[in-house]
Order: structure tokens, then sequence, then C-alpha cells
């Protein structure tokens, strides 16, 4: 029945394309704003579109934002010598709750992966290369997750800092090869951050 309502089945297409939701989630997330009133509707239509707007890419660190610098960019107390560099944003998150954490962040926006045609040059590491030319940055701790590309991108990175006369580490395998950043606890990802070594 649900298949030949067009507009339902639009609707369960646009939710289709997140991220981890495959057809049944999508259907059923339709049918969840079908029971909603029009004002919640409107309200969810209006927060995808504010959120379209309004975030963007912090100049400095690359992350999201929804201001002219990110929050941590913009706290003057955070250790601007060290710069923990991830792949997306939901790292910065994982990360932040931490709380130990006291440095900046770099956000690659991907790793490389050749057979997804993402390349180096797809990366933001132009803009991190930039960033320690200004000489204020002295260690680079690698965060990518441990998987074929998360290592492949810590090793890239490696390669082209270390010359530079930069030190580089790797977060320590306090979390399990072939885990998401985003998903390890705290005291998981505490662990990886003390026992982080120099790559």
């Amino acid at each position: 029945m649900a298949e030949y309502i067009e507009s339902l089945q639009k609707l369960a297409e646009q939710f289709g394309r997140l991220e981890g939701v495959g057809r049944k989630s999508a259907m059923r997330m339709a049918f969840s704003v079908l029971d909603m009133s029009s004002e919640t509707a409107n309200e969810l239509a209006l927060a995808i579109i504010e959120a379209k707007q309004k975030i963007h890419l912090c100049p400095i660190c690359q992350n999201i934002t929804d201001r002219d610098l990110c929050l941590v960019c913009a706290d003057e107390g955070r250790d601007r010598s060290v710069v923990c560099v991830v792949s997306d944003p939901k790292a910065v998150i994982s990360m932040e709750k931490v709380r130990e954490y006291k440095g900046m962040y770099h956000v690659l926006g991907g790793v490389i992966s050749p057979m997804n045609g993402i390349t180096p040059d797809k990366l933001k590491i132009k803009e991190l290369l930039a960033r320690l030319s200004e000489g204020e940055i002295q260690e680079v701790i690698v965060a990518t997750n441990p998987t074929v590309e998360g290592e492949a991108t810590a090793m890239y990175l490696s390669r082209i800092l270390k010359p530079l006369g930069i030190k580089v580490s790797r977060l320590a395998y306090g979390i399990s090869v072939g885990a998401d950043i985003e998903y390890a606890d705290a005291v998981t990802l505490n662990r990886a951050l003390e026992g982080r070594r120099e790559i």
C-alpha cells in the first residue's frame, strides 16, 4: 500500500539517502513524519534548512560550526602547540567528550581511499600544512580510525610532516582495529590518547 502513495515513497527515499538508514528504517521514519502534527513537521523541515544554511567549515580547523570560528579555535585557553588530526567532525565530538585533551583539531574531511576515489588532494591536508607553516604547532596527533584507510592516511601524514621537524604521534590502540572513533567510550579514548606513540 505504502508503495502506491507517491509522496510517502518520495519522503522515504529522502530518508534512505541518510548514512546508515536502510529501506525499512526510511519507511518507518516517513511514517513518523506522518504521525507528527503539521507544526512539528514544519519545525523539522525548518531545522534541516537552517542547519544547511548556517553550518559551514571553520576557516582554521575545517570542523563544522555556525559561528565565525568553531568553539575550539575560538577558545584562547586551548594548547595551540598540539593538533589532533581527525577524519570527520563526529570524531571531534567524541574526543571532546573525554575532557582530557586540551589541544586543537584539524578535520581532514575523510581518509585516503583510492578505491573510492579519495586521494590526498581531496582532503584538507593543504590547509593543515598552511597551519604548520605558522610555526606554533609542535606535535600532530593522528587520530584516524584504525582501519586500512585510516592507517594509510596516518602513514601518509607522517611521511610529509616529519621532514618539517614536527613530532607526529598516533593514538594508541585502546581502540580496537576496525572500530570507529565516534563509537568509542570516553575511557577507551582517554587511554588511546595517553598511550599515543610517535610514527
